[in-house]
């Protein structure tokens, strides 16, 4: 398959290719080299895999107090994330109705309003318009004919889950509660509980040279755990992970989960009223697109993915305790090890998911074979991306033919 696809072609990259990717798992073939490689493969997905439904932009506590605001490059696009006097978040679009500069430059605390550095429009925290600074001339801030209050911020469709919050850029994917109640459901028993975040010593960040569907595959599977993560695996040893696949989320769970803290340093309190499942259980799942999660009796974790062009992905991983004692100073040094063993089992990655990368340029390589017990969740991932590559592309030429 070209490396460019048909100019003609409403859906996209190769059909044959994608349908290949839909067969069973004994027979398919994964997403071809395209969809890692070009430029303009890659623009179209982010419009039909990230922007057409509910992905990742960001984490709660990046606007823990109200007039906080928090620039994010959503694929591309800028996005502020916005906590409101009535401490709700919001989500915009990052740019200025007057002359589109981009707003919001640098994340800041307590803020009154969003004020533009060109000509110093400002905007409510809920995205009106509240000054429009000289727009009738010097020293007049009101104009006859200018609309002042039809002028807003464009808003974009948002939820908070976990700690976590999402968007839906089209405005138009099924209710949020829809998309999210598969995962939520199934760790009921974590929720409503508070969610401790004590500061750099639970935030992780990666910059990886490989595409970002790499680095959600490469986390959906165990398979690869004795050769990239060999210390891991001598304590959670492949035998002991097993496969989870489920439309929306796919990866694994561990029966071995026993933490250890560095002498003297005590366990992180578990959440409360666990069933036993927990007591030795974890699971990592990729909640499809861009999100990996980690969840254990005593702490969560999610990383968010956001592509940087085809060949560029940025990792961010923060970590969550379900106890306040978790921040005290005696739990220091076990929240530094916790921090410190996630760093390392991330980093190992590294280099597996760049090779990747360097693979996706080989005329040699086309999509590759799936292990039929080892790589179900990596292939449920690949059937996920091709769905919504078919269905954005068949909605999109039934559009245009109902249009014209």
């Amino acid at each position: 398959m070209s490396d460019r696809y048909p100019d003609n072609d409403p859906h996209g990259p190769n059909a044959e290719a994608l349908a290949r990717v839909l067969l069973p798992i004994d027979q398919a073939r994964g997403l071809p080299n395209p969809f890692y490689t070009d430029p303009r493969t890659h623009a179209d997905e982010c419009a039909r895999v990230l922007f057409e439904q509910w992905a990742c932009a960001g984490f709660a506590n990046d606007v823990a107090g109200a007039g906080d605001t928090h620039p994010v490059n959503f694929a591309g696009l800028p996005l502020v994330i916005v906590r409101g006097r009535d401490k709700v978040i919001r989500v915009f679009h990052n740019v200025c109705q007057h002359r589109g500069r981009t707003l919001v430059e640098v994340a800041e605390t307590a803020q009154k309003a969003m004020v533009c550095p060109y000509h110093r429009w400002a905007y409510d925290l809920e995205g009106k318009l509240i000054v429009a600074a000289h727009v009738g001339g010097a020293g007049t801030h009101e104009c006859l004919g200018f609309d002042k209050a039809g002028i807003h911020l464009k808003p974009v469709r948002s939820a908070e889950w976990m700690g976590l919050v999402f968007v839906d850029i089209s405005g138009a994917a099924a209710p949020f509660s829809d998309f999210i109640q598969p995962i939520a459901e199934r760790w009921r028993d974590f929720a409503d509980l508070p969610l401790i975040h004590t500061g750099t010593d639970c935030s992780i960040a990666f910059t990886l040279n490989c595409n970002w569907k790499l680095a959600v595959e490469n986390y959906c599977e165990a398979y690869h755990l004795p050769w990239v993560h060999p210390g891991l695996n001598r304590y959670s040893p492949l035998d002991q992970h097993h496969n989870i696949v489920e439309p929306t989320y796919a990866g694994q769970f561990s029966a071995c989960y026993t933490p250890s803290f560095p002498d003297g340093a005590p366990a992180f309190p578990n959440a409360p009223g666990l069933p036993a499942y927990w007591d030795s259980g974890a699971e990592y799942v990729a909640l499809f697109p861009n999100v990996l999660l980690g969840i254990h009796r005593d702490h969560f974790f999610a990383v968010l993915i956001l592509p940087d062009g085809p060949a560029k992905t940025h990792e961010r991983m923060e970590i969550f305790y379900f106890d306040d004692a978790a921040r005290d100073a005696n739990h220091a040094p076990s929240r530094r090890a916790n921090r410190a063993l996630w760093e390392s089992v991330f980093s190992e990655d590294r280099d597996a998911v760049e090779a990747m990368q360097r693979g996706r340029h080989s005329p040699g390589f086309d999509g590759g074979v799936f292990s039929p017990v080892m790589d179900l969740p990596t292939h449920a991932f690949h059937k996920w991306v091709a769905r919504s590559w078919t269905e954005a592309g068949s909605a999109r030429a039934a559009d245009t033919d109902a249009t014209f």
